[in-house]
């Protein structure tokens, strides 16, 4: 390599590391999940959108950059390539098609994925998050107090984060030749230790089983990186009333034969307290399913949309015996014919 070569490597670093940081843009972090960066995505181009902000002509400019920024970010290729070189190289990966612009570049020169430093991280901690219906339903903060490990200081040094760098020597003039060498640096001796923390959770209306939240940092530590992250899993408590399948709740009511024959009114409390009235005029048969138009669950996506709730009667008939006197008064009001038969029901 010489010095032309050098040269042209340096300023194409440093055009590099010019650019936008998306990240700031939308207020994440480079850990962040793709979720979260919709999310932060979302609340922001409602807070700039030009419609919300007719007076403030930095408004659009804004919710243009906002997009930009959305648009690298969640897009898996995309967001690789700008992590590894910036706008400016997200730029060259559309116009070549889609492919990293550098790494034909870089493997040429001697700095393939072999010489990059590693990153190491700690374990990923998945916790289980049992919460109620009335919770998924209503929405909740929560407090949750974790004992999880870490490492603390203690006197001493020691090597760390150690890697191969490139180096250059001179070997004559115009000549250079570049060797591998393995660096390290020195950081403090760590022990192992536990910690106890409180964690804030945040239950969101319409959440659905095996849904997560994800806590950076908070799950096993590593001593020559990162930590892991930390995860809680929904998982929903059975209820006593309602059964949940996606949007909509599921109840079974029980009657007596005689509300199921003349009729009956009454009021079902629901996940929040409020009734949902149900009103019976005409005959009701064991099995018969009612279904009550948003009153099920909030979508977790939409919350101004709710699923239904549908409701399955069971009758419960009166035990001991009828006089001939009734049988015969029920034989005229029923008026109803034999109707005997024998088949699959299954």
């Amino acid at each position: 390599m010489n010095w032309h070569q050098i040269v042209f490597l340096f300023s194409l670093l440093l055009m590099v590391l010019a650019g936008r940081d998306f990240y700031k843009i939308l207020g994440v972090s480079k850990s962040s999940t793709k979720k979260e960066i919709k999310k932060a995505y979302r609340k922001l181009a409602m807070k700039y959108h030009p419609d919300k902000n007719p007076d403030d002509d930095t408004a659009s400019d804004k919710f243009k950059e906002i997009g930009e920024a959305y648009e690298i970010l969640a897009d898996d290729e995309k967001r690789k390539t700008y992590d590894r070189h910036g706008e400016e190289g997200v730029k060259k990966m559309q116009q070549g098609g889609g492919h990293d612009p550098f790494a034909n570049f870089f493997g040429h020169f001697g700095f393939g994925q072999q010489e990059e430093q590693r990153e190491y991280k700690g374990s990923d901690v998945v916790v289980d998050l049992y919460v109620t219906l009335e919770e998924l339903y209503l929405g909740n903060f929560v407090t949750v107090q974790r004992d999880r490990p870490a490492f603390e200081e203690t006197p001493g040094t020691r090597q760390c984060n150690c890697r191969m760098e490139m180096k250059t020597h001179m070997t004559g003039p115009g000549s250079f030749q570049m060797t591998q060498h393995r660096v390290c640096d020195q950081c403090p001796n760590l022990k192992h230790v536990t910690v106890t923390e409180e964690i804030e959770l945040e239950i969101e209306p319409g959440m659905l089983d095996g849904m997560t939240q994800r806590f950076s940092g908070k799950g096993e530590p590593h001593m020559e990186g990162e930590s892991g992250d930390l995860y809680f899993k929904v998982k929903t408590l059975r209820h006593s009333v309602f059964e949940r399948k996606g949007d909509d709740l599921y109840t079974n009511l029980t009657i007596s034969l005689q509300e199921a024959l003349v009729g009956f009114e009454m009021n079902l409390k629901h996940l929040d307290g409020h009734n949902v009235p149900i009103k019976r005029e005409k005959v009701t048969w064991p099995g018969a399913t009612i279904m009550k138009k948003g009153e099920g669950m909030p979508n977790f996506e939409n919350r101004n949309k709710l699923g239904n709730l549908y409701i399955t009667f069971d009758v419960k008939f009166p035990r001991g015996e009828l006089s001939s006197e009734d049988k015969e008064s029920i034989v005229d009001i029923l008026d109803q014919a034999s109707v005997k038969m024998a088949y699959n029901g299954l």
